[in-house]
């Protein structure tokens, strides 16, 4: 084998776009000074799992971290795709943060891809599964995407600190996409939402639409929020509860915003003190989630 030429870069920023454009342009990357400055310096736990990730997807993937986790070397292998494929996304990001990369891998795999994501599937960092469904999949079917086999299935829901969720990506391949001139944004013409709670009852959810919809039956009369209620298995590890709000437009545009209540994670606040806190009522969850464009957008933001 000939010497590996690395396309060399600095930091931790971008890394999931650094990950998905060398892997679909063959080309070897080196990262290097990856917080070397930080009080913990390295790769995060759920940076590490991104890279098994992109490596279980493809074939021939080679990884090298060095010890600190500060530097490593990526060999982008063959996106493979193919079915059966599983992994444990952890606890430290939500499946929507290993989402975004992944569905735009698995589009120019050999074969489709079908993966089980387990882990965290609504937080507040991260878009969650709800509106990743109702957004990211109709958005590509207007690049030419097909339906059929394209779909995200949540079989249980996961929330902080402790996840226990899963979520089934289905991703066909495509040859090439279809370029789109999109323009305007339109006007909204009707708003579709879900709501979820896991461990809690499920009066939770009745408060948050009754909340949602006060503000959003002032605006327009076309106004439907499902409920979806966990429990035993397919409730996951801990408690919370949350809201999807999706605004279509006449364009065709989907203006999301979404929200999670639950415990935060241990790192999120040194230490499990956080498990005493009583949560956030459901009825201010429906009033803080309803500004939909108020909301900045989360998505490819490492």
């Amino acid at each position: 084998m000939g010497k590996v030429n690395y396309k060399k870069m600095k930091g931790s920023q971008n890394l999931r776009q650094r990950l998905l454009l060398s892997t679909l342009s063959g080309t070897p990357i080196l990262v290097e000074d990856i917080r070397a400055d930080d009080k913990f310096p390295g790769l995060r736990p759920h940076e590490v799992s991104l890279l098994r990730l992109f490596d279980r997807v493809t074939d021939d993937c080679v990884v090298e971290i060095n010890d600190t986790g500060t530097k490593f070397k990526y060999k982008p292998g063959v996106v493979m795709g193919g079915r059966r494929v599983a992994h444990d996304c952890g606890v430290s990001r939500a499946i929507g943060y290993f989402l975004e990369p992944l569905i735009v891998l698995g589009l120019f795999g050999k074969k489709p891809l079908e993966i089980r994501l387990k882990g965290i599937t609504n937080d507040s960092k991260d878009p969650c599964v709800d509106t990743f469904r109702s957004t990211t999949l109709p958005i590509l079917k207007r690049f030419g995407v097909p339906s059929e086999g394209l779909d995200l299935k949540i079989e249980s829901r996961g929330v902080p600190p402790l996840g226990g969720g899963e979520v089934v990506l289905s991703v066909p391949i495509v040859q090439a996409l279809s370029a789109v001139t999109w323009i305007d944004e339109g006007m909204v013409k009707r708003i579709r939402g879900w709501t979820f709670s896991a461990k809690v009852s499920s009066q939770f959810e009745i408060q948050m639409i009754h909340a949602a919809r006060g503000i959003f039956n002032n605006l327009l009369p076309d106004v439907h929020i499902f409920t979806d209620h966990k429990a035993g298995l397919q409730a996951g590890n801990s408690p919370g509860y949350g809201i999807s709000l999706v605004a279509e437009t006449n364009a065709g545009c989907c203006i999301s915003a979404d929200t999670t209540i639950s415990y935060a994670r241990g790192d999120d606040v040194g230490d499990m003190e956080d498990e005493k806190k009583e949560l956030k009522p459901p009825q201010d969850v429906g009033f803080v989630v309803s500004p939909l464009r108020s909301m900045p957008s989360r998505h490819f933001q490492d």
